[in-house]
Parts: C-alpha cells; structure tokens; sequence
C-alpha cells in the first residue's frame, strides 16, 4: 500500500453508518405514536356505531404501541451515548418524536378510551375534559422544551432555573406520563362507555384527574430518576440479569407488570422527593454542636 493511500476507508463509511441506528430508533418511535392515533382513530368509529368488542383490539394495539415507543426512547440515547453519535439534530428530533408519541397519541387515546362516549357532546364535563387533554399536551411539550434549554445550557442558566443534574429528571418524565396512560388502557381496553353509564361516567372523571396531577407534575420540579448511568459500570451484569427478567415477565404478564412498572417508578420519585424533605427539616430543628452558650 502507498503512503499516499487512506487506510482503512471503510471504517469512516462505518463510523457514518452509525449515526442512522438512533435515529432509526426515533423513527420507529414516532412511528409506534402515529400508529396509536390511527387505531383511536378507528375505535373511535367503531364505538360509534355501536361495536365495542372490535374498538377494544385497536384501543389495546394502540397503547401497546406506546409501550414499543417507551421502549425505542430508552435505547436511541442510550445507543447514541455508547457510539458516540450523539447530535444536536438527534437531540431535537427526540423531543419531536415524544410530543408526537408521548403528547398527542396518548390525550388522543385516553379520550377516545375514557370520556370520548362517556360524556354528551357539548356538555360542561366533555369541555372540561377538552382542556385538560390539551393541558396535558401543553404541560408534556414545556416539559421537553425545559428539558432542552437544560441540556445545551446546563452551566449557564437563568435565574431560577434548576440546574440539570444527570441522575435525575426535574418533573416528571413525558414518556413515563404516556406510559401510564397506555398501560391503563392495556390493563382494561375495553371503552369506558361499555361499563354503563353511571360507572363509565365516574371512571371518566377520575381519569381527567389523572390527567390533570400528571400535567401538574411534568412542570412540577420534583426530581425523577433518570438511570442513564445504569449498566455503564462493571457491576452492570446484575443491572443486565434485572432488566431480562423484567423483559420476560412483561412477555408474560404484560397487563399487570407495566402498569406496575410505571407507578413504582412515579411513586419512587414521589417518595424521595418526601423523604428529602422530611431529612432536610430534621437537619434544621436539628441543634446546632458548634454554637456557644451565651
């Protein structure tokens, strides 16, 4: 080979090559969310015209794919991180994906699966239910953009804003919000509507509460972990043995283990956030060793 001669081209194709696997992963996850919308779309139909055993395989399809998109969002930034082909592009093609996925696709699913037929057209509690859809959407899309301004800024910040920390999330992750919705309507797909009016009625107001505490606590500063340093240590094959057996156990129990999955997470942050705060005043009623008689 002659000096003048580039060695090894084939790895920079290679190193190019890279690039397109997180990004494959973000495709997918828009993907999974544009599939959930299509198929409440199509339940939606079929409650109207009075089939709900169809509407349900589409309802539970459709948050389903939610639990795909989760699951992309976790390993794109993960694979991006451990290539070293992290973007700026990839950043914000991220957080587009998750408005789609994590925003729209589950406000869209939960209305048509909880107060889309529960509620008269027009009605106090069907505008009611509107609005906090749409908070929800507007809350989980400030979430992201807070998010953002986080990560490409985290020293420079302004007044008042808290300071990124990498083991933690400040509010409650998007993903996770979306996932508890999609993980409700897998543990009981069948419409709301099918339960009677009475009971469809209750059950749908207590889903805008849900709504509602989970907007609140996407733009809320509680800390959430974040476990983007699980697994990158040499201790990580027990991480490894953990996370196969959650993955078997959702293949078997599926309607149970995400829906305990997401509110163990939620619940742990909650938790903390509770136990820090009962530390901290511990540690000012807490007398002073170091003061001086007077």
């Amino acid at each position: 080979m002659s000096e003048t001669e580039t060695p090894n081209p084939e790895r920079r194709g290679l190193k190019k090559g890279l690039y397109l696997i997180p990004s494959a992963f973000t495709a997918a996850n828009i993907l999974m969310g544009f599939y959930t919308i299509m198929s409440a779309l199509r339940a939606f139909q079929l409650i109207g015209i009075g089939e709900t055993s169809r509407a349900v395989g589409y309802l539970d399809k459709g948050a389903m794919a939610i639990g795909w998109a989760l699951l992309a969002d976790m390993l794109d930034g993960r694979i991006a991180r451990l290539t070293k082909t992290t973007t700026e592009i990839g950043v914000q093609l991220d957080s587009l994906a998750d408005v789609v996925t994590f925003g729209i696709a589950p406000a869209v699913l939960a209305y048509v699966w909880a107060y889309g037929g529960s509620f008269s057209e027009g009605s106090d509690l069907a505008n009611v239910a509107f609005f906090i859809s749409f908070m929800y959407l507007m809350c989980g899309t400030f979430r992201l953009a807070r998010f953002n301004v986080q990560s490409s800024r985290p020293r420079i910040l302004a007044e008042g804003t808290i300071k990124m920390d990498k083991k933690s999330f400040v509010g409650l992750p998007i993903p996770v919000a979306g996932g508890l919705i999609a993980a409700l309507v897998h543990f009981a797909p069948q419409p709301l509507k099918a339960y009677g009016e009475d009971r469809a009625q209750l059950y749908s107001v207590l889903m805008i509460v849900l709504m509602g505490v989970l907007s609140v606590m996407m733009v809320s500063k509680l800390r959430f972990p974040s476990f983007k340093a699980v697994g990158t240590r040499s201790r990580s094959m027990r991480i490894i043995i953990l996370a196969v057996g959650i993955g078997v156990l959702i293949f078997l129990f599926s309607r149970y283990v995400l829906l305990a999955v997401v509110i163990s997470y939620i619940l742990y942050g909650l938790l903390s956030r509770m136990g820090s705060l009962f530390h901290r005043r511990n540690d000012l009623s807490a007398p002073n060793p170091q003061a001086k008689e007077t």
